[in-house]
């Protein structure tokens, strides 16, 4: 009864919390316990590959195990009785200190590993880029020597009777090409040996210096991967301040064009003002002149009105009734001149008519003619 009593009540505290929770918060649980198994199992696959990879006696995992057996006796008597029986014990957890010393050491050599694999790929996408020039190279060389054959061996050397290619200068090719191959080989063979005695040199001065203790140790290379960090730090800065002084450049140069371009307009309008200028200067030097000429003008029109001003003083105006008895006079000449004219007219029309007679005259006497003809004489 009692034990019965105790599964009701432990099932009563047990259900109880869930039985109060709604819907949404038991979503949200569910949620929350599905990322911390993520986060688990995640954490226990890490520590697997760190177990695979280290041996539990030595390194990294008996400071762990250490530092676990020194938080209590009671702890460690745990661990071995349950090693000897192969469980775990759920309770025992890793602290954050150790997941972080053995997720650094995981992430170290992923690095590793990723440098590694980058090395190889490095070196196999060489060894590929080497075939494929090979391969290009040796491509060109045998379409070059199917071109070569094909000109000087199979249009060249076609007997015109049989059609077919003369055996002799065939054979003759081929030597040639065996011979300028030899001949490469030889080439290539001495440079290979001269190239053999040069690493040997460089591989005993190399001895030479890690035997005098000329070789740079770790320290020494740390040293220098920090300097070339501060120098390559340095460069950056000065690749900054070069684009910043070649930004500098480039507005300086767009407003030094601009500047050109204002140059260019003012001296254009400078040449046309020096034009217009010009030309205002002679039509002022026109005005000048002809102010000159009517300034004389005009002296000579003064002196004409005084003139005109002293008669127009000492002028004295006629009488009405002389002024009437002249133009009377002058109607009375003006009749005169009228009869005079038409009497003259009459006397040039009678002088007419008495040099036609006097002409028919003369023709009708031929004495008068022959007289007359002596006289022209």
């Amino acid at each position: 009864m009692e034990t019965s009593d105790s599964q009701s009540v432990y099932s009563e505290v047990v259900e109880d919390p869930l039985h109060d929770l709604g819907n949404d918060e038991l979503l949200k649980l569910l949620e929350e316990t599905l990322r911390g198994n993520e986060v688990l199992i995640t954490e226990t696959q890490m520590f697997e590959k760190f177990l695979q990879r280290v041996d539990p006696r030595d390194g990294p995992l008996s400071s762990i195990s250490g530092s676990i057996t020194q938080r209590s006796d009671k702890t460690l008597s745990r661990l071995r009785s349950r090693a000897r029986s192969s469980a775990m014990d759920k309770s025992l957890k890793l602290t954050a200190e150790q997941k972080c010393d053995i997720a650094q050491r995981e992430i170290e050599e992923l690095r590793d590993e990723i440098n590694l694999l980058k090395d190889n790929s490095e070196k196999v996408l060489d060894t590929l880029k080497a075939i494929m020039e090979e391969s290009d190279m040796r491509l060109s060389e045998m379409k070059k020597d199917s071109y070569e054959f094909e000109r000087d061996i199979v249009k060249g050397s076609i007997n015109y009777r049989t059609h077919k290619v003369v055996a002799e200068k065939c054979i003759r090719y081929f030597e040639d090409k065996l011979r300028t191959r030899d001949a490469l080989i030889e080439k290539l063979r001495l440079k290979n040996a001269q190239l053999k005695v040069q690493k040997k040199k460089l591989m005993m001065q190399l001895r030479q210096k890690e035997e005098m203790g000329e070789v740079l140790n770790e320290v020494d290379f740390n040293q220098l991967k920090i300097e070339n960090q501060q120098y390559l730090e340095k460069i950056d800065e000065r690749n900054q301040d070069l684009l910043r002084l070649k930004l500098m450049a480039g507005n300086t140069l767009q407003v030094l064009n601009s500047y050109k371009k204002k140059l260019l307009t003012l001296t254009k309008e400078s040449e046309r003002l020096k034009s217009e200028i010009t030309s205002r200067q002679d039509m002022d030097s026109r005005i000048q002149a002809e102010t000159a000429i009517a300034e004389a003008e005009r002296t000579k029109a003064e002196q004409m009105n005084k003139k005109l001003r002293k008669q127009l003083n000492n002028f004295k105006v006629p009488s009405v009734m002389d002024y009437v008895i002249e133009k009377s006079n002058m109607y009375d000449l003006q009749k005169k001149l009228k009869s005079w004219e038409r009497k003259v007219d009459i006397a040039e029309m009678a002088l007419k008519t008495h040099r036609k007679t006097w002409e028919q005259m003369q023709l009708k006497n031929p004495i008068n003619n022959n007289w007359r003809s002596m006289m022209e004489v």
